[in-house]
C-alpha cells in the first residue's frame, strides 16, 4: 500500500517559512529587501508624505540648491526636487510590476507546456519567440506611442511581451531538462495529471532561474521606461525619474545636482533587484552553509615517519570522522574508521554506495571538497624515501586511479601531453626524458602502439585505454601507495579482467601498497590480501580475504557475499597473466550475473 500523499495546500506554508528565514539571514539579501521596501513604502505613500506637490511651482526654487525649504533644491521650473522623486517612485514601480507580471505570465507558461509537451506546440512556440526576439524593442516601443498615444501601462504591457521569449527560452531548456526524470515519470505512474505535474514537480525545478531572470527583466522595465521617459515619450506633466533625468540632463552647466538624484534612485533600486534575486536563487536551489575552517573542528592530522628497517606498515589511518554542514547542522558520513595498508599488500574496501568508502579514499588522498568538515582521525603514512622538511605526498609517494577515466583526461590536450606534465611535476625530469618514460609506460600497461596513443587526444581512444594511461601516470613516480577507486566500474567485463591482471602485476613488480575501493567481492576475491568492510560510514569488518569470505561474523557482510556467485570458495590466486585474466573475467562475469538475478 503506498503511503498518502500529502496535501499540496500544506507544503507551500512550511516551505515559505524556511524560505524567509534563510533569506534574510543573508546580509546582501537584507539590505536588498531594505531597498525595495523603502522603494514600495514610498510608491504606495507618495501622494500623502510628498513635502509638496509634485507639480507646484515657485519661483525661489528656480535651480535652487539643497536646502532647509528644498531638501534635495528645485528643479529648472521651480517644483521641488524630492517631491518629484517620491512621486517618480510610484510610477517605476507600477511599470516594473505590469512588465515583469507579463513577461512572466506568457513566457515562464509558454516554456512550461513548449517544454513539457515538445512537438508541434514548442515548434509553434519556439518560432514565435525568435519572431519576437528578432524585433527591435527600443523602435517598437517609440512607434507603439507614436500609434497609441502617451501611455505608460500600454507600453510597459507591450515590454512585457517583448520580454516574455527570454523567460520562455530559459524555462524550455530548463523542462526539457526534467521532464524526463525518474521523479517525473514516478508522478505520471501514480495518476497525477499534466497539469499538476507541472505545476508541482516541474516548475519547483525551474523556479530559481526564471526568479533571477525576473530581477533582471525588472531592472530592464525601470530602465527602458526612464529611457523612454529621458526622449520625451512620457504622459505630460507626470513626475517620473526618467523625466528628472531629461530635466537634469538639460540643466547640467547650470544645476549638475538635479540629475544625481534620479541617476542614484535608478541605480540602488536597479542593483537591489539584481542582488535580491541572485540571494533568492541561492536560497531555492538549497546553497550549502559557509563551512567553518577544517582548523576550527580538528582537521586529520598527519604524520609522515620514514620507515624504520624491518617494518612493512605503509599507511595508518584512526578515528577518521567526517562530516557535512546542512540547514539543520552537521551529517556525519564516515563515523570513527580505522585501517591499515601494508607495504606490498592490496587491501579492499568494500561497501554499497554511500557507506563512506570514497569519502574515507578521499579523506587520505586529501581531496575532501572544502565544505567538509574532518572532525578527528590520524594519518601515519612511513615511507622510505628520503626527505628535506615536509615531505610532498601526492604524486610522489601516493597516486591516485580514478573510477571515471574519460571525465579524469582533459579534453584539449594530448594523452602525451598530460603524462609528460605529470611525470615532470613529480619527478622533475626533463622533457624528453619525460617523454621516453610515458612511452616507455605506455607500452608496459598494454597499449599497442603507444607512439600513436602518446599523441592522441582523449576523444580518440576507448575507455579501456583511457584507463591504462591513467594507470601510467599513477605509476609513473613510482609511488609506495596506490589508491584506486572503482577502476573497473566503467568498462566491460573483459577489459575489466584485463586492467585488474594490469594493477596486479604492476604492484607485485613495484611492491606498492594498493587500497582499493569496491563494491565487488569478486574483485575482492581475485586481488587483495586484506578486506575493510563499510556500512554507513563505519567499519563493520576486518580481516583476510580467505577469513572474511569463508567465516564472515558481520550479518551485512553476509548479505554482501550472498549477492555474489561462488560465496564457497576463495579463488586462488594465480602468477601467470592468463590465469588471472581468467580469474579476475569469472569473478566479475559472476558479479554481474548475480547482480542481474
Amino acid at each position: 500500500m503506498t503511503e498518502p500523499m500529502v496535501p499540496i495546500s500544506t507544503v507551500p506554508t512550511v516551505e515559505r517559512a524556511g524560505l524567509w528565514r534563510r533569506l534574510i539571514g543573508r546580509p546582501v539579501a537584507s539590505i536588498s529587501l531594505a531597498v525595495l521596501a523603502i522603494w514600495v513604502l514610498l510608491a504606495v505613500l507618495s501622494p500623502w508624505i510628498t513635502p509638496y506637490s509634485p507639480d507646484a511651482t515657485s519661483l525661489d526654487a528656480t535651480n535652487a540648491a539643497p536646502n532647509a525649504v528644498n531638501w534635495l533644491g528645485g528643479d529648472r521650473s521651480g517644483r521641488d526636487i524630492l517631491s518629484r522623486l517620491i512621486a517618480g517612485a510610484g510610477d517605476a514601480l507600477e511599470s516594473t510590476l505590469i512588465a515583469t507580471a507579463v513577461a512572466i505570465a506568457i513566457g515562464v507558461t509558454a516554456g512550461l507546456v513548449a517544454g513539457y509537451y515538445g512537438r508541434a506546440i514548442d515548434s509553434i512556440a519556439s518560432w514565435v519567440a525568435n519572431i519576437l526576439i528578432a524585433l527591435p524593442g527600443v523602435i517598437i516601443l517609440i512607434a507603439l506611442y507614436a500609434a497609441v498615444g502617451s501611455s505608460t501601462r500600454i507600453a510597459m504591457v507591450a515590454l512585457g511581451v517583448l520580454l516574455a521569449p527570454n523567460f520562455f527560452r530559459l524555462t524550455r531548456g530548463l523542462v526539457i531538462g526534467v521532464r524526463n526524470e525518474l521523479y517525473v515519470d514516478a508522478a505520471r505512474v501514480s495518476g497525477l495529471g499534466d497539469a499538476r505535474i507541472i505545476g508541482r514537480h516541474v516548475l519547483s525545478a525551474v523556479r530559481a532561474p526564471v526568479i533571477v531572470q525576473a530581477a533582471f527583466a525588472a531592472g530592464v522595465a525601470i530602465s527602458l521606461q526612464a529611457g523612454l521617459a529621458f526622449l520625451g515619450l512620457s504622459e505630460n506633466n507626470k513626475a517620473s525619474w526618467g523625466a528628472m533625468l531629461q530635466e537634469g540632463f538639460a540643466n547640467l552647466y547650470i544645476a549638475p545636482l538635479q540629475i544625481v538624484w534620479p541617476g542614484l534612485a535608478l541605480g540602488i533600486v536597479v542593483s537591489a533587484l539584481v542582488l535580491l534575486g541572485n540571494a533568492l536563487r541561492d536560497t531555492l536551489e538549497g546553497a550549502r552553509p559557509r563551512p567553518r575552517r577544517r582548523g576550527e573542528s580538528g582537521r586529520l592530522r598527519r604524520v609522515i615517519d620514514p620507515a624504520e628497517e624491518g617494518d612493512d606498515a605503509l599507511l595508518t589511518l584512526s578515528g577518521l570522522s567526517v562530516a557535512y554542514p546542512t540547514r539543520k547542522g552537521t551529517t556525519t558520513v564516515v563515523d570513527d574508521v580505522s585501517l591499515e595498508v601494508r607495504r606490498g599488500e592490496i587491501v579492499g574496501l568494500v561497501g554499497e554506495s554511500g557507506s563512506g568508502k570514497t569519502q574515507t579514499a578521499f579523506s587520505v588522498l586529501g581531496l575532501l571538497p572544502e565544505e567538509a568538515i574532518v572532525t578527528s582521525g590520524v594519518l601515519t603514512f612511513r615511507t622510505r624515501r628520503p626527505r628535506s622538511g615536509t615531505v610532498r605526498l601526492l604524486g610522489r609517494s601516493v597516486a591516485y586511479i580514478p573510477q571515471e577515466p574519460m571525465s579524469n583526461l582533459d579534453p584539449t590536450f594530448t594523452i602525451g601531453a598530460q603524462l609528460m606534465y605529470g611525470i615532470r611535476a613529480a619527478t622533475g625530469r626533463s622533457r624528453a626524458q619525460a617523454r621516453r618514460e610515458a612511452l616507455a609506460l605506455l607500452e608496459r600497461v598494454g597499449i599497442p602502439d603507444p607512439a600513436r596513443t602518446f599523441a592522441s587526444y582523449p576523444h580518440q581512444i576507448s575507455g579501456g585505454m583511457a584507463q591504462r594511461v591513467l594507470i601510467a601516470g599513477a605509476v609513473a613516480s613510482d609511488p609506495e601507495l596506490l589508491i584506486a577507486d572503482e577502476p573497473t566500474t566503467a568498462l566491460d567485463v573483459t577489459v575489466q579482467a584485463e586492467i585488474l591482471a594490469l594493477l596486479h602485476g604492476l604492484q607485485k613488480e613495484r611492491d606498492m601498497g594498493v587500497l582499493l575501493v569496491t563494491h565487488n567481492f569478486g574483485v575482492v576475491a581475485d586481488l587483495c590480501d586484506r578486506v575493510v568492510v563499510m556500512r554507513q560510514g563505519r567499519v563493520v569488518e576486518t580481516g583476510t580475504t580467505i577469513d572474511v569470505f569463508q567465516r564472515p561474523r558481520a550479518e551485512y557482510t553476509k548479505e554482501l557475499l550472498g549477492a555474489i556467485l561462488d560465496v564457497d570458495v576463495v579463488r586462488e590466486r594465480v602468477d601467470s597473466e592468463e590465469g588471472r585474466v581468467a580469474a579476475a573475467e569469472s569473478s566479475a562475469a559472476g558479479t554481474k550475473g548475480a547482480g542481474s538475478r
